[in-house]
């Protein structure tokens, strides 16, 4: 689909419609939202430096890595949030920009972004439960958003975030249900707020059971397959190990099931396991029934939707800021049985 058979379709001359998708005041609301769907229709794609000359932007969204995380690009969920962001930055003409900072020259490089007018906004990801980015990119006045939020900042700013307090909560509730009663929690780095409060939904869901919290069931470092493997080997010798694990994510997870399997223990019957599913592309969770147990809540579906929010922020700067609560739904799947004891 070029220009000329987009004009066409429409009924409009090719300078109407160029006009209406790259910006120009002078094209009527109600022309430019016809000429916008039927470009996502047809899968039409403006030129991006065509629009920038006509509203004064560059038509890029910034992401920041910083070195010490620089590693999470191979991760597969930053690839699905990167895939399902890059869908809205289609949709309306603009490229994303990935730049390497070394850690502590974070707050530079914002400065340098925002003077230079490189980019339109940038995205935040990994917010931790007190992330010094936020308060700083407000005073900046570069628009931005957070794949998350930061629980210890107050200020006012944009957000998506799945309910992972809640997730957790269901999810040990889920096993409690089942007759467990030690059940371990294998986290993420809980200076990340997305693991604070997945350790909150437990905490609390235990607690109003009247199980009280063992601190020697709480393990907590970067997700990996390894970390998975080692803590949950190191649980199964305790005396009393546990009968259900949640993990944080799918890929501790196979950790997880890779020391239950080596332990001679049985999936479910032995050992149930409740992980996190981002609805991975490249790390499905079986196909008609799930391997695992699992809160899922799709990553690609967060990097759209908070892609979108971003560009309406940088479109309408005077729009109060907007905030997007996804709640993970509860997957049944082959992991998960009733306590052993409990069975016995």
């Amino acid at each position: 689909m070029n220009l000329k058979t987009l004009a066409r379709k429409l009924q409009l001359s090719q300078t109407t419609v160029s006009r209406a998708l790259n910006g120009y005041p002078e094209v009527s609301e109600a022309t430019r939202r016809r000429v916008e769907e039927a470009a996502r229709e047809h899968n039409y794609r403006p030129n991006s430096r065509a629009k920038g000359l006509a509203t004064g932007r560059a038509m890029v969204i910034g992401h920041v890595i910083p070195a010490s995380t620089q590693h999470e690009m191979l991760n597969p969920v930053f690839g699905d949030f990167v895939a399902g962001a890059s869908r809205a930055y289609a949709t309306y003409g603009y490229d994303m920009m990935f730049t390497r900072v070394d850690d502590g020259d974070e707050e530079q490089i914002y400065h340098a972004l925002a003077a230079k007018g490189s980019v339109d906004g940038v995205i935040l990801q990994g917010p931790r439960v007190n992330d010094v980015r936020i308060p700083l990119l407000n005073r900046i006045g570069l628009p931005f958003i957070v794949h998350g939020r930061s629980s210890g900042i107050e200020e006012n700013y944009c957000w998506v975030d799945v309910n992972n307090k809640r997730s957790f909560q269901r999810a040990t509730e889920f096993l409690i249900d089942l007759g467990h009663k030690r059940i371990a929690l294998i986290n993420g780095l809980e200076d990340m707020d997305f693991a604070h409060r997945r350790r909150e939904g437990y905490v609390e869901a235990l607690k109003t059971a009247g199980i009280e919290p063992d601190p020697t069931l709480m393990r907590s470092a970067e997700m990996t397959e390894v970390y998975g493997h080692h803590e949950t080997r190191a649980m199964l010798k305790m005396e009393e190990p546990p009968t259900a694990i949640l993990a944080a994510s799918m890929i501790s997870a196979i950790g997880v099931r890779r020391a239950i399997d080596e332990a001679g223990l049985t999936l479910a019957r032995d050992v149930s396991v409740i992980t996190h599913d981002d609805d991975l592309s490249y790390l499905r969770n079986g196909s008609d029934v799930p391997i695992f147990t699992a809160t899922r809540s799709s990553v690609q579906q967060a990097g759209e939707i908070l892609s979108r929010m971003l560009i309406e922020k940088i479109e309408q700067p005077d729009a109060p800021n907007r905030n997007h609560m996804l709640e993970a739904e509860l997957v049944v799947g082959r992991s998960t049985g009733p306590a052993p004891e409990t069975r016995r």
